[in-house]
């Protein structure tokens, strides 16, 4: 199976920024430990530009994407017409509980078009992620 992982906005500050959120592991540490945890083709894409996270999905021959949107999860209606056009199934991720957080944090645009959400489990939520689409 091959699956994409995409972060978006501020998500290549894993491990320096908030701490107290996000933890003090760089994304790049946990992928190279997570990929040595499955058989299935893991790739890796993080970007702070809308446009290059709507391509990529778009372009992606893939089995599965695994979706940090960061802060265009609650603003970016074109991120969330993109999920809803392509057929390649999308699970959201969130290293917080955004629903445990600031208020404009509560809505996701993405979740309706996703197939799946999930929040608030730290890093291992990419885990869970890939374990869902096992099932």
């Amino acid at each position: 199976m091959k699956l994409l992982i995409v972060n978006g906005p501020n998500l290549n500050l894993l491990g320096t920024r908030e701490t107290q959120i996000y933890g003090n592991v760089t994304f790049e540490a946990f992928f190279d430990e997570l990929k040595k945890g499955f058989s299935h083709e893991l790739t890796y894409f993080q970007s702070n530009i809308e446009g290059e996270l709507i391509e990529l999905l778009q372009k992606a021959n893939v089995d599965g994407i695994i979706l940090n949107a960061g802060g265009y999860t609650h603003t970016s209606v074109a991120l969330r017409d993109c999920i809803a056009a392509i057929s390649t199934p999308v699970v959201e991720v969130h290293i917080s509980n955004i629903a445990g957080r600031e208020s404009f944090r509560h809505e996701s645009l993405l979740s309706p078009v996703c197939k799946g959400c999930i929040f608030g489990f730290g890093l291992e939520g990419y885990r869970l992620a890939i374990k869902a689409f096992e099932l």
